[in-house]
Order: structure tokens, then C-alpha cells, then sequence
């Protein structure tokens, strides 16, 4: 005998779904780390490398532009030389912080309980 299947009792998302779109935003490989690590001020492309050791140049590079062009962060070349470029994040990037604090606090969650 099939089970029956139940009607979703969750309110249908918003119209474009909010969830979806936001998620776009910091959608690829890595994007969440580069905001996490801007998140104490401005830093260079050399000190994200550090920050996020097993990313590569490439992919670092197609990040930081793709959020550049989503509004997350801004790109400022500093007047040194020779020319240095540090990166910001911009108060849209600011506001995607503690959405990324509370997915972070999550997951020491679910390690420890997978943990234990």
C-alpha cells in the first residue's frame, strides 16, 4: 500500500524566494570564507591566500571579482609601489556576517554531536 502523501504545511516562500536569491549572492566555491575573513577589516589578495590556505589563485581571483560585481566587497587600489589592491567588504557584505556567524554556530553544533 503507498503512503499518502502529506500537504507541505510550511508558508510557500516569497515571490522571487528571498532564500534563493540571497543564497546567489554568495553562491561558488570559497565565497563564504572570503566574506568570513574580510569580515575585521580590508585585506589583501596575498593575505586572503593565508587566510584560506587550500584555495587557489585562480579561484580566489574569480571570487573576489564575481562578489566585487554582486556588491559584497569593494576593490581599492592603494597608491603604493608597487600598486597593492585591498579588498572591503561593502554594507551589503556586512549584513551577510551574522547570517554566516549563526551557520557557523550551527555546525560546531553538529560536529560535536557527530563527534560525540
Amino acid at each position: 500500500m503507498p503512503l499518502k502523501v502529506r500537504k507541505n504545511q510550511s508558508p510557500e516562500p516569497p515571490q522571487p524566494c528571498m532564500l534563493t536569491h540571497c543564497m546567489a549572492v554568495i553562491s561558488g566555491a570559497w565565497a563564504a570564507n572570503v566574506i568570513w575573513s574580510l569580515r575585521a577589516g580590508p585585506r589583501r589578495f596575498n593575505e586572503l591566500r593565508t587566510d584560506i590556505p587550500p584555495i587557489s589563485a585562480k579561484v580566489l581571483s574569480t571570487r573576489l571579482t564575481e562578489l566585487e560585481q554582486r556588491g559584497v566587497l569593494s576593490r581599492n587600489v592603494q597608491p603604493t609601489s608597487p600598486p597593492s589592491v585591498e579588498y572591503a567588504l561593502t554594507e551589503l557584505g556586512g549584513e551577510l556576517v551574522p547570517a554566516l556567524e549563526a551557520i557557523v554556530k550551527v555546525g560546531h553544533r553538529l560536529k560535536m554531536r557527530d563527534e560525540g
